[in-house]
């Protein structure tokens, strides 16, 4: 199917758009729930005001991104890493410094 400059509401349930392509497409307060997004590229996309809950982001990339203001809580770190460094360390050595004081 192919949509080209319209202004559409899709209700997509038990769906196969594997495969799909979005470019210059307004998702703006789109809902998703229970959705398989493996795989997924995303490419110069305004994200602001995102919420990610009970997301599998194992073996994840972000690169290049605005995190300010970002907020991560109650979150598996195990084996992330910020510019290199385990974030699991960097948290160790934080509260180290935090409790010596």
């Amino acid at each position: 199917m192919d949509l080209h400059k319209v202004v559409e509401l899709l209700d997509a349930n038990d769906a196969n758009l594997a495969g799909s392509t979005f470019v210059n497409v307004n998702l703006a307060g789109a809902r998703f729930d229970d959705v398989n997004m493996s795989g997924w590229a995303v490419t110069n996309v305004n994200f602001s005001g995102l919420t990610l809950e009970r997301a599998n982001m194992s073996g994840g990339r972000i690169t290049r991104a605005d995190l300010i203001g970002v907020s991560i809580t109650e979150c598996r770190l195990d084996g992330m890493r910020i510019d290199g460094i385990l974030v699991t360390d960097m948290l160790a050595a934080y509260r180290a410094a935090h409790e010596a004081n």
